[in-house]
């Protein structure tokens, strides 16, 4: 633990709000990280998405799974020090790839990131789950938001589509509806960011984002990895990402040829 970039006052934050950000952990990678997410943004995956209407402005663009196809995210992924902040923060022997993603809003987008958890979308359960969100250009009113304490809550928010809005799942009652963190006068920690810092925020963490007023570009690169207790959960519906013909049963393991454990100590 000596070697890890991250601070024990950082490991107890995260566990107290289940948001901690960490200053210049990318900042060795921004320039490949650049290059990953344009490659991205000129090479679109299957699963990426454009979440304006027609007729608003900007351009808010997101993709995810692409990190084996994209030679710069592999190199991030194995040369910087994620693996070993996440394992400090998650307290978790084994740090496992889930997935990446891409989040780019263009000067003038006005629309914000609608407030959320990832993990009801996704088709992983358990504690130990970190997501390292990482800005390549300065950020200041589009940063991420996370509303403190809310890994703790006793049921999960409700997850919707981002564009239509529409419920994701049919069944409303095991979860609660999003709330509006700023009316219902929640602690909502955000940070002005320069590029290579990172946001370090559990799967059951609420957040969202402010849109892109600014002149210039907020690109993000996201990891997503997964700890010691994580496991395969159904879901009632497809999740997000689907990863169809995976072949997993509940209480296992994501299985290691497709989610690589990047580090075991």
């Amino acid at each position: 633990m000596s070697a890890s970039p991250v601070s024990q006052d950082q490991i107890d934050a995260y566990r107290r709000d289940g948001a901690v950000v960490i200053r210049g952990l990318f900042a060795d990678h921004v320039e490949t990280i650049r290059a990953g997410i344009e490659r991205n943004m000129a090479e679109p995956g299957d699963y990426a998405a454009e979440n304006l209407h027609e007729g608003e402005a900007g351009r808010f663009f997101d993709d995810y799974c692409n990190w084996t196809r994209i030679p710069e995210f592999v190199e991030v992924i194995n040369a910087s020090l994620a693996a070993t902040a996440a394992s400090a923060l998650m307290e978790s022997r084994r740090v496992q790839m889930f997935h990446d993603h891409v989040l780019v809003k263009e000067p003038g987008t006005s629309k914000p990131t609608p407030w959320h958890q990832d993990a009801p979308y996704y088709f992983v359960e358990g504690r130990q789950t970190v997501s390292f969100w990482v800005p390549v250009d300065p950020v200041t009113d589009a940063s991420l938001r996370c509303v403190a304490g809310s890994h703790r809550w006793d049921r999960p928010v409700l997850p919707t589509r981002w564009l239509s809005e529409e419920d994701f799942y049919p069944d409303k009652d095991s979860y609660i509806p999003v709330p509006d963190p700023d009316a219902e006068g929640m602690q909502v920690l955000e940070w002005t960011m320069e590029p290579g810092d990172a946001v370090a925020f559990s799967f059951n963490t609420l957040h969202g984002a402010r849109g892109n007023e600014s002149g210039a570009r907020r690109r993000a690169f996201s990891l997503r990895l997964v700890g010691d207790d994580a496991r395969y959960v159904e879901r009632p519906g497809p999740t997000s990402p689907p990863f169809p013909g995976h072949g997993m049963k509940p209480g296992e393991r994501l299985r290691e040829d497709w989610f690589p454990v990047l580090l075991d100590t």
